[in-house]
Parts: structure tokens; C-alpha cells; sequence
């Protein structure tokens, strides 16, 4: 089994502390957090884990293995470095850093210690998400268009992340995920209400290569909560709806056709009107599954499907974003950290401008 600790025991961490705990492979050995009664609460119903105030305790145990950080997003980096060094293979909750250049400090770490480091990109394990991604693969959908997300809800508030960086890790990283193709430019606006400091609701659009567009929207600020994703193709179009209890996915055989008529030179656009079909999906929690895919990676040394490049790549579209709503919208270019090497564009600075401010590498 793969001895494990726990880092954080706040509103995720439990969470984390549940799943590994039941999953065959992984034994928990040892928890942190500096709250005594974060502490208390889990003893009585996981006994056998060793509770401790400080979590580098939880990375100097030399009986730890495998080390999962559920912390505030500031603390992710040195503690997930220090990790690392220790050769420990990491867990870490979205997302992954507050910048590139540490995100991507950590990736090249990983790497260079041949360790597994999973973002926690939690939505990409839910069946639903795993549906769209075989029916992107299989052709299904045809050739994609565009990305289009909405989530929103009345709060909560952080102190720490705007809207941008609390509610965005989940859709930017389900638009890569179903994407996968180089990204070229972020533009995103942002807005700033009810007396907080950092952004409320955040418009985020992302250009790929292909003409493909994809936009996110997240909002703290909605009288209802929404969690809707569309994905448009050239076949079919479908509908995830998070809040579905059953019917998660849509499949919309619809769309449009060029035709062209002898003698007219100019394309007829006609409308394709068809079925729609709902996929079963089984029943299965997200963190579950990607609990499993994290043991199943450690023991067969391969690399997680939300791996380090992922949670790098996530973070260069929240910082450019960030950037391009500080610069009044303006397009930030980057280049995809997915299929470049980190050390080669992260070697100093990590994140370097140049030609113009609104060009980061």
C-alpha cells in the first residue's frame, strides 16, 4: 500500500482524508493542521491516522510516501517543493500555484525527480466530462467550434482568490482538457462588487489554434447557481449540466450545412435539425476516481491525466487573464506550456515579456 499524508484538514481536506482512507491502495498515516478541533473532529472517525499540528511533519515522516495539500493557494508552493525534494510524489488541490513561474518550477522538479505531481482538477474525473472527452476523441461531435461555460452562484466570498481563481481552475481545465490544442491568446474583463477588493465575476475567452474559441464565465454574484458547459461541433452539439441529477449530458444532433446550388456562387447555409440522445453515466464520485487514477499512477510510474503540465497550463490562463483585465482587456500571447518544455521557458524569470507587455513566455 501506498503510505500517504494529508496537508490541510479545512473544507477540502476532509474530503481528501475520506477518499484515501477508503481507497485499497493508499493508507493514510499521518494528517496536519493547525487547528486543534480540524484535528479532533476527523480522530474519532479515522482512528488509525496519526494527527499533527505541523505539515512539514507530514513531509519529513519518513514513512510518507505520497503527500496531498489541501491549503491555501499561497502555501502550495513551498510546500509542495519541499515535497518534492524530499522525493515524495504530490497531490495538490487546484490550483496548482498563484503563478507560472512557480507552477512550472514545480513541474520541471517533478520531472527531474521522476516523481508523480496531480493537480487536483477534480471535474475532469467525473463521468460526465470523461463522456464528452470519448465523444470529442471518437469524432462525435465532429470538428469542434467552440467552448462556452457558465458558473455562477450567490457567494461565498474569499478573502484570499477573486472569482477568477476560486471558481475558474474547474472550466479552464475542462476546456483544455476537451480542447488539447495550442492556446494563443487570453482576453479576459473583470469586475469588482459589493465592496470586495479582488474580482466578483470574471468574463474569460480563450483562442486556440483552428479558429477554435473557448469562454468561461464565473460570477459570484448570481441569484441562482448555474454549472453549464456547451460544446459546439461541426456534427453535433451537446449540453453538460452539473446540476442535472441524471440527464448530465445532452447530445443535440443539430447544427449547420453550406450547401451550394449550380449557378450560385455564394454558400446556402441550411439549418440540420435532429435527435437529441442523453448518455447513461454510472453514478461514481469524481474524487473517488481520481483517488484510484492517483495510486494506479504511483504504482505503474505513469503520468496522471491532470498531471503537472496541465496544472501549469490552467495557471497561465488565470494569470494571463488576470493581466489582460489589468490592462483593460487587452490580448495576452503565451505559448502552451503542454507542448514546450517548461525549463526552456522558465529558466530565469520563468515568465518573461517580451516584445510587447502583453506577451508573456
Amino acid at each position: 500500500m501506498i503510505k500517504a499524508g494529508i496537508i490541510g484538514l479545512g473544507y477540502w481536506g476532509p474530503n481528501l482524508l475520506r477518499n484515501f482512507c477508503k481507497n485499497p491502495d493508499i493508507e493514510v498515516v499521518t494528517a496536519a493542521d493547525p487547528r486543534p478541533e480540524a484535528r479532533s473532529s476527523l480522530q474519532s472517525q479515522y482512528p488509525s491516522v496519526r494527527y499533527v499540528e505541523d505539515g512539514m511533519a507530514v513531509i519529513d515522516d519518513p514513512e510518507v510516501e505520497a503527500v496531498a495539500i489541501a491549503t491555501p493557494v499561497h502555501t502550495h508552493y513551498p510546500l509542495a517543493k519541499a515535497a518534492l525534494e524530499a522525493g515524495k510524489h504530490v497531490w495538490i488541490e487546484k490550483p496548482l500555484t498563484d503563478n507560472a513561474e512557480q507552477a512550472a518550477e514545480l513541474v520541471a522538479l517533478a520531472e527531474k525527480n521522476d516523481l508523480i505531481l496531480l493537480t487536483d482538477h477534480t471535474f475532469i474525473y467525473t463521468p460526465a466530462v470523461e463522456k464528452l472527452k470519448d465523444l470529442v476523441l471518437r469524432g462525435e461531435l465532429g470538428d469542434i467550434y467552440y467552448y462556452d461555460s457558465v458558473r455562477v452562484n450567490l457567494g461565498l466570498f474569499q478573502n484570499e482568490l477573486s472569482v477568477l481563481w476560486d471558481l475558474g481552475p474547474h472550466d479552464v481545465s475542462i476546456m483544455q482538457h476537451l480542447i488539447d490544442k495550442p492556446m494563443k491568446w487570453v482576453q479576459a474583463v473583470g469586475a469588482k462588487h459589493a465592496g470586495q477588493s479582488q474580482e466578483t465575476l470574471a468574463y474569460i475567452t480563450v483562442q486556440f489554434e483552428d479558429n477554435i474559441i473557448g469562454h468561461v464565465h464565473v460570477n459570484w454574484l448570481a441569484p441562482a447557481k448555474i454549472r453549464q458547459v456547451i460544446v459546439g461541433g461541426s456534427k453535433r452539439m451537446c449540453i453538460y449540466d452539473d446540476n442535472e441529477p441524471s440527464e448530465k449530458i445532452k447530445v443535440y444532433d443539430k447544427g449547420v450545412e453550406l450547401k451550394s446550388i449550380e449557378g450560385i456562387h455564394s454558400a446556402l447555409v441550411q439549418y440540420r435539425l435532429g435527435d437529441m440522445h442523453a448518455p447513461a453515466l454510472p453514478n461514481e464520485e469524481a474524487l473517488a476516481r481520481a483517488t484510484a487514477h492517483f495510486a494506479h499512477c504511483i504504482k505503474s510510474h505513469t503520468q496522471p491525466i491532470t498531471d503537472g503540465r496541465a496544472g501549469l497550463a490552467v495557471v497561465q490562463v488565470l494569470e494571463a487573464a488576470q493581466q489582460s483585465m489589468a490592462e483593460q482587456g487587452r490580448r495576452v500571447y503565451f505559448v502552451d506550456p503542454r507542448r514546450e518544455d517548461p525549463a526552456k521557458h522558465y529558466q530565469d524569470k520563468l515568465v518573461q515579456l517580451i516584445s510587447s507587455p502583453t506577451m508573456v513566455r
